[in-house]
């Protein structure tokens, strides 16, 4: 019983809609109807702002690691990833919103971060790498879900300092998220086909102010 509660409560922590209620307590708008009409981080940052963007990043990471830590605050032997995995489900389809959500980036990564610190900085910097050559979060997103898929399966073996051992579950869900956010990102990378998506003020190709 004590598991099913839990496992509601991180539906509930990964439904809510950070850029949604931070854009309309704050600023009066529905970000959804803005920009590329996503309630996720990168939406907020375009039609909000950077404070605003960095207070929804925040949120939707803290809201995805705090459902994956319930199980060792509640003393549960299970693997806190199913936690975790309810979260993103929950960010993505949330109750609170319509069940229309954000593309499961940042909530996954507060996933990483509470299950995996070292592995989560790990990423965290090929992400930012990627960045800066991109300047596009879209690319940045879909090629570090790709690396932490394949890191998740290959770093016990050549670096187990980052990730000690070979968690299979973490490597199936780390897949499926994978394909999930590419399947979001899809009009994102037409864009990129096309020459014609967003660029943030950051790095080689960053957009011209």
């Amino acid at each position: 019983m004590k598991t099913a509660i839990l496992l509601v409560l991180a539906y509930f922590l990964g439904s809510i809609p950070s850029g949604i209620w931070i854009g309309k307590l704050f600023f009066k708008k529905d970000i959804r109807e803005f920009g590329s009409h996503s309630s996720g981080t990168t939406n907020t940052f375009r039609v909000l702002g950077k404070t605003a963007g960095f207070v929804v990043f925040a949120m939707d990471l803290l809201k995805g690691s705090l459902a994956t830590l319930l199980p060792t605050i509640f003393h549960l032997d299970i693997n806190p990833l199913w936690f975790g995995l309810v979260a993103v489900i929950g960010h993505t389809l949330p109750i609170f919103a319509g069940f229309k959500g954000g593309k499961a980036v940042a909530t996954s990564a507060g996933m990483l971060l509470a299950f995996a610190p070292l592995f989560f900085f790990f990423s965290l910097v090929f992400f930012l790498i990627v960045l800066y050559i991109t300047s596009m979060v879209s690319a940045a997103s879909i090629t570090s879900a790709i690396f932490v898929t394949l890191s998740s399966f290959i770093l016990p073996y050549i670096w187990p300092l980052i990730l000690p051992t070979h968690n299979l579950l973490l490597t199936f869900i780390c897949f499926a998220l994978t394909c999930y956010i590419i399947y979001r990102h899809r009009e994102n990378i037409q864009r990129i086909k096309d020459g014609t998506e967003n660029r943030v003020s950051f790095g080689l190709n960053k957009k011209e102010k």
